[in-house]
Order: C-alpha cells, then sequence, then structure tokens
C-alpha cells in the first residue's frame, strides 16, 4: 500500500489557485454579476456574496486518421462551500439540482459519463478526458457519511432521475471501493477509501433523453453560446460521443469553491457523414454556426489545433485569426488559434462564425503509437472455463514508469486468483503492489488492483483464469445468446512528459489541458481505458418452454378432442338424399297438382 500511495496518491494531487490580481475578465464578470443582481426584484433579495463564473469553450482538433475531434467544455465556479454544513438557498449559474444533490448526499466529488463507442488510441491518439463505453460514476462521500453504501444506492437513483439513465441498476454486484486508484481530483486529498464508490455499467445506450437533461445544466440552456452547436442528429451520427459531468472542489484566492465541468466529446469520421471531399466546417458537423457567446459567460472560445500545420500546407484555416495559444495538453506543446466569442468582431458582417478546414495534403494512414496504451480480450474455448489477457504497452524508448491496473469482473465469472502472472519481455514481472477483494454471488464483484512497473519498449501481459458459473434462469437478461458485458480495465499512470509543464500558470491555459494537474514537471497523469469485454456463460435453451406448451397442447386437442366427441356426438340414420333429375319432376308436379314421386 505504501508503494502505491508514493506513486499516485502522493502526485496526483489536485489544487486550482489562484493567487495572481483579476483579470480584465474577470473584472468584466463581476460587473456583469452586478448588473445582473440589480435586476432581481426586492421581494427576493439576493445574497450580497454572488460570485460563480462561467466558462465556455470549443476544441476542433483535425485526427491523423482523416477523422475530427470536437471536444466541449463548460465550467461553471460557484464561491461555496457546501463542506461545512451551510444550506444554501439561492442559485444562478450553478444548478439548483445538483447543488441539493451535493447538499443532501454530502457529495465531495462526483464524477459521471456516458459513452457511446470506443475511443481508438491507435488512430485517434489520446482524449482530453478518457471514458469508458457505456455508464461510468464514481463518488467521494465526506466523512460525516455514517451509512455510505445507503447513500450511494439513494445517490444512484436520484441520478437516474435526474439523467435518464439506467444507473438504478447499479447495487452492490456491480460497486467496488478501489484502494489506490481514483484518488480526488479536488482539495483535500482524503485517502480513506471507506467514502468512495465506483461502479460502471458498460451495456447502457447513449440516445436523446440523456443529452437533453445534460445541456438543461447549461446556464444557458442550448439557447446562446457553443450549445447551440450541440444538435442531437449530427452528435449521434458519429464514431464516438461522450458526455460527462464533474463536481470537485477547488481553492481559489484562500477559500474554496465548487467547480462544475460538463465536457462533451465527439469525433466525427469522414466516411460516415457521406462528404465527397476533406473539408469540415461548423455547419457540416453541427448543421449551425455560431452568432453569439452565452451573455453569462465570462469567456467563450473555439480553439482549432494548428501544432501540425504551422506555415498552412497542410489545411487551410478559415476565417483567419490574428490569436494564437499555446499550451501543454497530455505532456505535450500545441498550438491552437483561438476565436474569442465575447468579441463582435469576431463574427464579422454577416453576425455569424462558420470555421472551415479546407486540406491540401493527404495524411498519411499510419497508425499512432502512443505512450501508453492498453487492450483486452478474452481466450479460450467451450463455455466452463476461459483466460482473460489484458496487454499495456509501454512505447518510450527508454524509460520505465509504473501503473496501477484495476479490473472489475462480476461474480459469475469465478476467478482462480492462483493462475494470475504478470510477464513482461518474456520474464515474470513481479507487482510491486496488490490488492485483491474476492467476489461473493449474488452479493459482490471481483476486485484486483495492481502496481507493476512497464520496462521501456514493451508489452506487459496479465492474465488470469476464470470458470462460468450458471445462472437462474430468471437471471438471464432477454438476449442471453448476445452475451454478457465485462466492463473496462482502468489503467492509471506517471507518464513521462515531452516538455516540462508549468503548475503556476493554471488559470491562464484553455480549459481542457488542466484537469488532471501534476506535481512533477517531467511527468503528466494519464487514465486510459481498455475494451469492455463480451462473454458467453452456459446458456438453457429457453425455447424449450415454448416447445413443450407446443407439444403438450397438441396432445390434449387431439386426445381430449376425439375422447370428447365420441361421449358427446349422436348419431342418426340420414335417409339417402334424391337426384335432381327427380327432384325437379316433383316440384313440376307440385305445380299441376299431381301426386308426388317417391
Amino acid at each position: 500500500m505504501n508503494v502505491a500511495e508514493t506513486v499516485f496518491i502522493d502526485n496526483v494531487p489536485t489544487t486550482e489557485t489562484d493567487a495572481s490580481p483579476p483579470s480584465v475578465t474577470e473584472q468584466k464578470a463581476d460587473e456583469a454579476d452586478h448588473v445582473l443582481d440589480t435586476m432581481q426584484t426586492q421581494d427576493f433579495p439576493p445574497p450580497s456574496t454572488a460570485k460563480d463564473q462561467f466558462q465556455e469553450e470549443l476544441v476542433i482538433k483535425p485526427l491523423h486518421s482523416g477523422d475530427i475531434y470536437a471536444s466541449f467544455q463548460f465550467r461553471t465556479q460557484w464561491d461555496t462551500d457546501f463542506l461545512l454544513g451551510s444550506k444554501v438557498s439561492h442559485y444562478r449559474l450553478f444548478p439548483k439540482s445538483l447543488g441539493q444533490v451535493i447538499s443532501k448526499f454530502s457529495v465531495r466529488e462526483l464524477h459521471i459519463s456516458f459513452t457511446q463507442g470506443y475511443w481508438r488510441t491507435m488512430q485517434w491518439g489520446q482524449p482530453f478526458l478518457p471514458s469508458p463505453p457505456g455508464a461510468e460514476l464514481w463518488v467521494w462521500f465526506q466523512d460525516t457519511v455514517t451509512d455510505v453504501d445507503l447513500a450511494w444506492k439513494e445517490l444512484t437513483n436520484v441520478l437516474s432521475g435526474i439523467f435518464c439513465a439506467s444507473l438504478n441498476f447499479i447495487d452492490s454486484t456491480n460497486t467496488v471501493q478501489p484502494s489506490a486508484s481514483f484518488k480526488p481530483l479536488g482539495v483535500g486529498n482524503v485517502t480513506d477509501q471507506r467514502f468512495l464508490r465506483y461502479a460502471v455499467l458498460p451495456r447502457e445506450i447513449v440516445c436523446t433523453e440523456n443529452l437533453t437533461p445534460w445541456k438543461k445544466l447549461l446556464p444557458c440552456g442550448s439557447k446562446a453560446g457553443l450549445a447551440v452547436l450541440m444538435k442531437s442528429e449530427k452528435l449521434f451520427h458519429s464514431s464516438f460521443h461522450s458526455q460527462a459531468l464533474h463536481i470537485r472542489p477547488v481553492c481559489k484566492c484562500k477559500s474554496t469553491s465548487w467547480e462544475l465541468r460538463q465536457t462533451l466529446n465527439v469525433v466525427f469520421d469522414l466516411h460516415t457523414s457521406g462528404q465527397g471531399k476533406r473539408e469540415w466546417s461548423l455547419f457540416k458537423m453541427f448543421s449551425r454556426t455560431l452568432t453569439e457567446a452565452c451573455p453569462l459567460a465570462s469567456s467563450s472560445k473555439v480553439y482549432v489545433d494548428i501544432t501540425d500545420n504551422p506555415q498552412g500546407e497542410l489545411f487551410e484555416l478559415s476565417p483567419a485569426t490574428p490569436l494564437v495559444s499555446q499550451a501543454v495538453v497530455l505532456g505535450d506543446g500545441r498550438t491552437y488559434s483561438v476565436y474569442d466569442l465575447t468579441d463582435h468582431a469576431t463574427f464579422g458582417q454577416t453576425h455569424s462564425l462558420n470555421v472551415l478546414l479546407r486540406w491540401r495534403a493527404a495524411e498519411s494512414g499510419e497508425m499512432l503509437r502512443p505512450l501508453l496504451h492498453g487492450e483486452r480480450y478474452v481466450a479460450g474455448y467451450g463455455l466452463q472455463t476461459g483466460e482473460i489477457h489484458t496487454l499495456v504497452y509501454n512505447n518510450h524508448p527508454y524509460r520505465a514508469f509504473p501503473v496501477l491496473l484495476l479490473d472489475t469482473v462480476p461474480w459469475y465469472l469465478r476467478l482462480y486468483i492462483h493462475t494470475l502472472t504478470v510477464t513482461s519481455k518474456g520474464r515474470d514481472n513481479k507487482p510491486s503492489y496488490i490488492h485483491y477483494q474476492p467476489s461473493k454471488d449474488r452479493l459482490q464483484p471481483h476486485l484486483l488492483e495492481m502496481l507493476i512497473q512497464l520496462p521501456p519498449n514493451s508489452v506487459t501481459e496479465v492474465t488470469v483464469q476464470f470458470e462460468r458459473a450458471l445462472l437462474k434462469w430468471t437471471e438471464y437478461t432477454p438476449d442471453p445468446n448476445h452475451g454478457f458485458y465485462v466492463g473496462s480495465s482502468v489503467i492509471s499512470a506517471l507518464v513521462p512528459s515531452v516538455v516540462a509543464m508549468d503548475t503556476n500558470n493554471t488559470q491562464e491555459r484553455p480549459l481542457f489541458s488542466s484537469f488532471f494537474p501534476c506535481k512533477e514537471e517531467s511527468t503528466y497523469f494519464m487514465r486510459i481505458y481498455t475494451e469492455p469485454l463480451l462473454v458467453n456463460l452456459p446458456t438453457p435453451d429457453f425455447s424449450m418452454p415454448y416447445n413443450v406448451i407446443c407439444l403438450t397442447c397438441t396432445v390434449v386437442a387431439v386426445g381430449y378432442g376425439s375422447l370428447y366427441n365420441l361421449l358427446t356426438r349422436t348419431f342418426q340414420v340420414e335417409e339417402p338424399s334424391q337426384g335432381l333429375a327427380k327432384r325437379l319432376a316433383n316440384i313440376i308436379r307440385r305445380l299441376r297438382g299431381v301426386p308426388l314421386l317417391t
């Protein structure tokens, strides 16, 4: 445990300091706050200390594969302190529904994401904020909570209603309590893991009903600012879609404030979009253009990554902008063209902004080699036993670094922990820290955490065997032959940085570059997820009840019907019927009054 705390707890503290004097943007935000406060009625006077701030950003990054990556970042900071137990009745920019959740359940940090698709690291590189397929939720409660399990259960039900999701299916069978992973990202680096809960639903489907309540949490909704681009028809017609929400306490001006960060990441595919040529624009991606910034935002900017296009030889960007920003993102220095939406000159005479990227040269289709990459798959044959393989790649040419691997396996895959092996370059690689929590049938899943040292330029393979359990017939899903999902593995590491990271000037950097602050200048924190697994279990033939019902009904119908007819039917002697000629003759005889023929 000491090794894990030394590597990850001490190196991933996250506090945001703001000791610099207020900038011009902050002064404008304070003036706007004062104007809005004076517009309130006298019957309901607002509090005098309403100091909240809202920022919005959109990052557009051309990917190496020819696709394009769009990342929305919305941050709301509220200068209040729920940790002291004070009740807040006035809400301005911070959503009231989330504020009541924090106060009701004594939440210190809340992180939730809904993802459709899998992030292809070898083609797209690393995302700004990673998330696994499906729904992920991890929460830190305050140390004043006496029954964490009860608070966790009630919280998941409330969040299920807020986001119109199936989070109510989170229970003890898919909830774990990590011992070294998922440290707090806000102030107060609590190490008592009793107040941490983590769960993932890899089969959760993300659709419009999840996006609509997410957009309503924004101060301007989807009526103004960057949120007008979030058209459901376009966002879900993409290769990758992920929406997330993060709440954490941050340090600002020697006081604690709450930060709500809403992120939405989407990758548009060149081929599925139906475009005949490599040309992207805001209108082609979202079917809309930008006309104004959110009136409540103190900062509203659009960033376009031009790091690989310094002289404009790769693509042409229009309209041109003189603003250029440089930031350290994922350990690498990046250059961005900036469009400031708070400046009316940005929209030009048309009062509309439609950023256009027109390629001049074709990019190579070679695969990328990220410094840290992970994969996972299931091996074996039959429906009795199997083996889980996890591959962790360290592509750094000369530096070794440790990673923390977290695996959550459902209880119906019974792990043989004595078969656990870790190999690197054909040799055994003994983990320096192992935490294993065995499962209990229908009560809790397996939890496996390991701290592994990755040699430079190597592939580390982690294998463990398992046995499939036979479920009760009521525990199978409506489509049992589709298989059962196993959540993604979580890999956390301090990856060597390409350039030195400046941790002093956190307020001037873009939002997407400062979510995981780090103390050391030579490394940066990274969290990646592997693919979820789809495992087949021994499945009974659910068509047999149907066959038995059909056979039984047939036997009953034939046997009972025949017997019933024999017992209830009456037999009578029927005279032979007359021929047609004879009947016609009798008709004629009746008309003439002649006796009928017998």
